[in-house]
């Protein structure tokens, strides 16, 4: 695990409509795709963040100072392997040394393999896929958790999947992660609310991302023939959709898995 030093510039004026304002979240995910969008779109609204990426690289941070000055917030630069234990427990250990309340998590990082038939999906595929999707989301809540019982508020975004809710876009692997972290959604809803604790997740369904150019060509557009908007989804408006969820916009909502998926 390796933090970089944050950057912060300036104050942003008030009056701005900002629905995060002052809050402090945590991203992973963050180099690109929905992460960064979700960072962008944070960060525009006001919140601090710690953007968690891979591996540390001159052009993330060089991006995640240019937003911290265009937006006039902190950006935390945070590197660790979502699958490796020790790297998460040493990440979170940096971020409590600041001192600041954790009030979001958004668990963004996820991965997709190339498509094959159930019966042709190894178990180490299969591992490799609940190992980042869905055992990695699990121990970093674990850890982002507990700090915020102590604090006795908070609010945590999943990125669940339509394929976790009908099955498809996705092989039987992928779908079966993203089912498990809607599963999680709910229960962690029940068990957190008494702490204050907000759990939500937003559902994408076929976005311009690298993982949805991954899709192969005929079932994306057997699938993009189910959206009555008739295109795929931005990033952008996914991360509009979670960092509704992660505010105070929705106080009174916990345990929903919101669909951004274009009507299908």
């Amino acid at each position: 695990m390796q933090k970089r030093a944050g950057y912060t510039f300036g104050n942003r004026k008030e009056g701005m409509n900002m629905i995060l304002r002052g809050k402090n979240a945590v991203i992973t995910g963050a180099g690109r795709g929905i992460g960064r969008a979700t960072v962008e779109c944070f960060a525009r609204n006001g919140a601090n963040v710690w953007a968690c990426a891979r591996k540390r690289d001159s052009a993330f941070e060089d991006d995640m100072r240019q937003l911290a000055r265009k937006y006039s917030v902190s950006m935390w630069p945070v590197y660790f392997d979502v699958t490796e234990e020790n790297q998460i427990k040493h990440a979170v250990q940096s971020i409590r040394r600041q001192k600041l309340n954790i009030d979001v998590l958004v668990n963004m990082a996820g991965i997709v393999e190339e498509s094959t038939t159930f019966q042709m999906t190894s178990m180490d595929k299969m591992k490799h896929l609940f190992n980042t999707n869905f055992f990695a989301v699990t121990l970093l809540t674990q850890y982002i958790s507990r700090l915020m019982v102590r604090q006795n508020s908070g609010s945590i975004v999943n990125i669940a999947s339509i394929a976790g809710l009908d099955g498809e876009p996705a092989q039987y692997e992928y779908a079966t992660s993203k089912a498990a972290v809607v599963g999680a959604t709910k229960h962690l809803a029940r068990e957190l609310a008494p702490n204050h604790i907000r759990v939500n997740a937003v559902a994408p369904g076929i976005i311009e991302t690298e993982m949805g150019e991954k899709i192969e060509d005929n079932l994306r557009e057997r699938v993009l023939g189910k959206v009555i908007m008739g295109r795929m989804g931005k990033p952008s408006e996914v991360a509009d959709v979670a960092a509704f969820l992660a505010s105070d916009y929705a106080s009174y909502m916990t345990g929903q898995i919101i669909r951004v998926d274009g009507g299908m």
